[in-house]
């Protein structure tokens, strides 16, 4: 219908007007509720294009349309052309919607662009926390909604499983872990690492302060503290390959791997790649030294090696240390080389928080500076951070909050919340508490991705998992609504596939297939600029219409068999629509709640 109404107007101003006109110059946008119309025509963009008042274009084009017979009736509000559609488009259109399983999503073929997405990005020294998860949710959602709008999509991850963080903890085990293990203490192996990260700097600190007592100045004591000292001599040690050094470091992370593919598995989060610090590094170390011998770098006095990007409106960058040992750019620039090598990527795009804006600026011109073509044309995905209505969350100090916990605080309180309402006293135990975990998530999920990624967000653990409001226990329960209501059609033998496009049409109706309809665009849009939040929030509002509906019109005692047949078929293909687009944040919905 719009393509026909587009087509029309176009010829019309050609034989009118006189005037080129292109579909790019129509703008198309649903009518406003508190006008008369379905379609509206913004027609502002024309004026110059016609030389004509607005007022007057809109009446002349919208008598045409009515004369065609693709438009009922239209009335115009100061420029803005609004067009009554007739009742059989909308039963048409749900018809062909209710076919298309996956409505909106985009075919992937062998042949489609290769997007690869990179997220998660963990260091192998302490186990992820709230601000991972943001970042995890960020990026598997992305990779959903980019793979449902025509994307071939790899997700990797880059494990910072090497470096002087890795030493700390690996040291402060060597110290005073007294042969701990995950399996003879009972703790996660990411959480027992993580532990002696926080003791290394607890004793960093007191030698800090015992130094200072001994009257050497702050910045030489942080300098000096003999345990930072024996974790730098590890790195060397580590980089040499020193054997000892390398067997407790790849104990300690077979610790760490086991403990986040368990965070993993329970967040619903997976990788097609996984590359390493470790081996990607060297390959970095390598590029620079190249860079060197061909004069785009250049080494100072104490042997370290420099990039000068002030040409570029930028500072001096570090790329290798004095003692030889790399740095996180080092590492990032061999880690690019090697995925171009192993994948024709099509667009890289790296989930990074914006404390990182500078790095993948300098990243950029780098990797361009070194001859690799690709090197412009990189996408950093920066979103905000995550805080607590205290502040900022430190590993070093253990004020965070722990990924794990978080999982299990949300699944009992989901839990909790339920069994209050008395709405699981009908269900066994494990069907109860595999629907709490699917509340929990859910409600976990959706209170990060709704807010714009761009944003910094504060996270109040009390208030995640409001169950009402725009919230994923009120999407999940009002999709568990309309389940109820097929399943007691079902019972009573009444199963829709299509309607008669003769069967009369509420304007609520009407809003809600047009509404439907719209999916298609909000994905286009939420590919485009990398948002879960237009998805999150579509999928709200569209609850919020079904919840009126549901309220204002008789579905299976409507008396009219057309009219209930009709209903029927919008709940299922609304249900279908919301089960397709919470599925791109990453989040199930139940059958019953």
């Amino acid at each position: 219908m719009k393509q026909q109404i587009i087509n029309r107007i176009v010829e019309f101003s050609k034989n009118r007007y006189n005037k080129e006109i292109t579909e790019t110059n129509l703008v198309f946008q649903p009518t406003k509720k508190e006008f008369e119309g379905d379609f509206t025509i913004v027609i502002f963009p024309l004026t110059k294009i016609i030389g004509k008042a607005p007022d007057l274009i809109a009446n002349e084009i919208g008598e045409d349309l009515a004369g065609t017979g693709l438009v009922v009736s239209f009335n115009v509000i100061k420029g803005f052309l609004n067009l009554v559609i007739g009742k059989s488009y909308f039963v048409d259109l749900l018809n062909n919607i209710s076919r298309q399983k996956e409505f909106g999503f985009v075919p992937v073929t062998a042949s489609s662009p290769l997007m690869m997405i990179e997220y998660s990005s963990p260091n192998t020294n302490k186990p992820l926390h709230l601000g991972h998860i943001r970042n995890n949710l960020l990026g598997d959602s992305i990779s959903r909604i980019q793979q449902a709008s025509g994307w071939r999509v790899i997700k990797t991850n880059i494990v910072n499983d090497r470096g002087i963080h890795i030493c700390k903890s690996m040291l402060a085990w060597k110290l005073f872990g007294n042969g701990q293990t995950p399996e003879n203490s009972g703790i996660k192996g990411d959480h027992l690492v993580g532990n002696y990260y926080v003791k290394f700097n607890n004793e960093y600190q007191k030698q800090i302060a015992s130094l200072v007592a001994e009257g050497v100045s702050k910045d030489e004591a942080e300098r000096r503290a003999p345990i930072l000292l024996e974790a730098q001599a590890m790195l060397k040690l580590w980089e040499e390959g020193d054997p000892h050094t390398l067997s407790l470091w790849a104990e300690m992370n077979g610790w760490v791997y086991d403990g986040f593919e368990r965070t993993y598995r329970e967040l619903g989060i997976s990788f097609d790649k996984i590359y390493y610090e470790s081996q990607t590094y060297i390959i970095g170390k390598k590029e620079v030294m190249r860079g060197l011998d061909e004069g785009l770098f250049y080494r100072k006095a104490d042997g370290s090696v420099w990039a000068d990007l002030t040409e570029n409106g930028l500072d001096e960058k570090l790329l290798l240390r004095a003692d030889g040992t790399s740095v996180y750019m080092t590492q990032d620039i061999g880690t690019a080389k090697m995925r171009y090598n192993d994948y024709d990527i099509d667009k890289m795009v790296y989930v990074v928080g914006n404390e990182q804006n500078y790095h993948f600026q300098v990243l950029s011109l780098l990797l361009d500076r070194l001859g690799f073509a690709w090197g412009k044309d990189l996408v950093h995905f920066s979103y905000g951070m995550v805080e607590l209505p205290e502040g900022k969350m430190k590993s070093r100090e253990g004020t965070v909050v722990d990924a794990d916990d978080l999982i299990d605080e949300m699944i009992e309180e989901a839990y909790k919340a339920t069994k209050e309402l008395g709405k699981i006293d009908e269900m066994t135990d494990e069907e109860a508490r595999s629907i709490a975990r699917m509340i929990g998530l859910g409600a976990l999920k959706y209170f990060i991705l709704k807010v714009a990624p761009v944003k910094n967000m504060v996270f109040n653990p009390q208030d995640s998992i409001d169950l009402n409001g725009n919230s994923a226990p009120f999407i999940q329960y009002t999709n568990a609504r309309i389940n109820s209501v097929l399943r007691k059609a079902a019972e009573q033998g009444i199963v829709v596939d299509e309607c008669d496009n003769s069967v009369e049409v509420s304007d609520k109706e009407k809003f809600i297939i047009q509404y439907i309809s719209s999916f298609a665009d909000v994905l286009r849009e939420a590919s485009r600029t990398f948002s879960p939040a237009l998805i999150a929030n579509y999928c709200y509002d569209l609850a919020k219409e079904f919840s009126q509906f549901y309220h204002d019109f008789s579905i299976l005692k409507e008396e009219n068999t057309a009219v209930r047949n009709f209903r029927l078929l919008l709940c299922r293909t609304i249900s279908q629509t919301i089960t397709n687009a919470m599925g791109l944040l990453g989040i199930e919905l139940p059958e019953k709640m």
